[in-house]
C-alpha cells in the first residue's frame, strides 16, 4: 500500500474503531491505540510489521505523518543508497525525539531466484531471444491478452501457468521455445537459476533512485518541527551525492509554506485593522491605543494552549487572527468615547478615566457572552474534535486575557499615545519646514 508494488510477502488491513462514544478513555483514542499496537508489533520478531492512520485529506498521499524520500543524486549503485538509508535511519531514530514511528519501504536484501539468460546456448540452439524471454514472462509471470465484454461486464484475458507449475526455479523445464527448425528447447536448457539478494523494486523519483521513509511526529511536536528535523538530520548526515524530497501530504505542507507565511499573514491582518481603524476615526495615532492591547489577548491565546498542552497548528492561528477583531472591539468600545470627551476639551487622563467607568458593563457583557459561546469548542468531542479544541482554546484564553487584563492598560496606552501625538503636533506647528 505504501510503496504501490505487488508482491508475495507483505500484506495489510484496515481497523476501523468503534464509535467516540464507545472510546472516552483517553488510552482509546487514535493516537494512543496507534503507539499501543506499534509498541507490540516492534516486538515481532519474525516480521516487520507496523501501524499508521490514513491520510489527513483522503487520495493525497497513503498514509498521515510525513512521507520523505532520499535520492541518490550521483547516480551511484545500490549499496550506496543502502548504506545511507541506514546511517539515516539510525541519526533520525536515535537523536531526534521530534520523530515517531520511522519505516522506510526501501527493502534491500529480499531473498530472491536469479534466473540468467545464457545468449551463447540461446544463438546455439538457433532459437530468438525475445521468445525467450516471452515465455518466461508468460507462464512463470503472465501477461495480458485482450479483453472481451460478457454479461454487461468488461473481462481480462491472461495467460499464466497454475500456481504449483511456477513455484520453483526447476519448473522451468516444463516450457519449451520453438527454434527456427521448429524444435522444442525446453527452458531450463538455455537458462541458469539461482539464489540471490537484492531489492524487491527500485523507486524511482524526479528520475533518481530513491528510498521512501514514512513516520510522523512524536507527541508534543507538529508536523512543521518534524520536517525540520529530518532537513537538520539529513544536512548533519548524509554526503553531497545525496539530496531529499517530499510526497504526498508533506509535499503540500511545503509547497504551502513556501508562499504565504504565517508572520506575513498576521502582520496584514494588523495592518489591515489599522487602515480602517485610521479611515474611520481620521486620526493616525487612534489605531495604535486599540491595537496595543492585542498582544496581551495572544499572550493569553499562547499561555492557555501551553496548559492544555495543545500544539501551535493552523486552527491556533486562525483563531489568532480572529482575536485581532476582538480585541481590537474591546479597547474601542473605551477608546472612541475617551477621544470624544477629549476634543471636548475634558483633560486626558479624567477622558480615559471616565470611559473606562462608562463601557466597563459593555464590555463585560459582550466578551463573557462571546466566551460562553465558545465553551463547545473549548470541551469538543467526537470526530475532528481536536481541531475544535485548539481554535477554542485559543479564543477563550485570548479573550480572557483581553478582558481581564487588557481594560486596565488600554486607557493608560490611550493616554500615552495621545500625549505623544500631541508633542508631535506641537512640533509641526512651531516648525512648519
Amino acid at each position: 500500500m505504501l510503496s504501490g508494488v505487488s508482491n508475495t510477502y507483505s500484506a495489510f488491513f484496515f481497523i476501523t474503531l468503534k464509535p467516540w462514544s464507545e472510546r472516552e478513555a483517553p488510552a482509546e483514542h487514535a493516537d494512543a491505540l496507534l503507539r499501543r499496537i506499534n509498541g507490540e508489533l516492534y516486538s515481532v520478531r519474525d516480521g516487520y510489521a507496523f501501524a499508521f492512520a490514513p491520510p489527513s485529506i483522503p487520495g493525497i498521499g497513503a498514509s498521515g505523518g510525513f512521507t520523505f524520500v532520499l535520492e541518490d543524486r550521483a547516480g551511484k549503485d545500490l549499496g550506496f543508497l543502502s548504506q545511507n538509508v541506514q546511517k539515516f535511519m539510525e541519526a533520525a531514530a536515535r537523536k531526534r525525539p521530534e520523530l515517531a514511528g520511522l519505516n522506510t519501504t526501501f527493502l534491500p536484501t529480499v531473498p530472491q531466484i536469479s534466473v540468467d539468460v545464457d545468449r551463447a546456448k540461446v544463438l546455439q540452439e538457433n532459437v530468438k531471444l525475445s521468445d525467450v524471454y516471452q515465455t518466461m514472462q508468460v507462464f512463470m509471470g503472465g501477461a495480458l491478452v485482450n479483453y472481451f465484454n460478457q454479461f454487461g461486464r468488461q473481462w481480462q484475458v491472461r495467460v499464466q501457468a497454475e500456481g504449483e507449475y511456477r513455484t520453483r526455479a526447476e519448473d522451468l523445464g516444463q516450457f519449451y521455445v520453438t527454434n527456427a527448425e521448429g524444435g522444442r528447447v525446453p527452458l531450463n536448457t538455455i537458462t541458469r537459476s539461482g539464489p540471490r539478494a537484492g531489492p524487491e523494486f527500485t523507486m524511482r523519483y524526479n528520475q533518481y533512485r530513491a528510498a521512501q521513509i514514512n513516520g510522523g511526529a512524536a507527541p508534543g511536536y507538529s508536523s512543521d518541527q518534524a520536517t525540520h528535523a529530518l532537513e537538520e538530520v539529513f544536512a548533519q548526515s548524509m554526503p553531497a551525492e545525496m539530496g531529499f524530497d517530499y510526497l504526498g501530504m508533506s509535499f503540500q505542507e511545503k509547497k504551502a509554506s513556501e508562499g504565504v507565511s504565517p508572520a506575513l499573514v498576521f502582520g496584514l491582518s494588523g495592518l489591515f485593522v489599522f487602515l480602517i481603524l485610521a479611515a474611520q476615526y481620521e486620526s493616525w495615532s487612534l489605531p495604535f491605543s486599540v491595537l496595543l492591547g492585542v498582544p496581551i489577548a495572544m499572550f493569553g491565546a499562547f499561555a492557555t494552549l501551553l496548559i492544555r498542552n495543545m500544539e501551535n497548528n493552523v486552527y491556533a492561528q486562525i483563531g489568532l487572527v480572529m482575536l485581532i477583531g476582538m480585541a481590537a472591539k474591546n479597547a474601542i468600545l473605551i477608546v472612541e468615547f475617551a477621544k470624544a470627551d477629549y476634543e471636548k476639551g475634558k483633560p486626558l487622563v479624567d477622558s480615559a478615566l471616565a470611559a473606562a467607568r462608562l463601557r466597563l458593563r459593555p464590555i463585560l457583557m459582550t466578551a463573557f457572552a462571546f466566551i460562553l459561546g465558545m465553551l463547545p469548542l473549548w470541551a469538543a468531542e467526537g470526530a475532528g474534535a481536536v481541531s475544535r479544541r485548539v481554535l477554542g482554546t485559543v479564543v477563550i484564553g485570548g479573550m480572557l486575557a483581553a478582558t481581564l487584563i487588557a481594560i486596565f492598560i488600554i486607557p493608560v496606552t490611550f493616554v500615552v499615545v495621545e500625549r505623544f501625538s500631541g508633542l508631535f503636533g506641537q512640533k509641526s506647528k512651531e516648525d512648519p519646514a
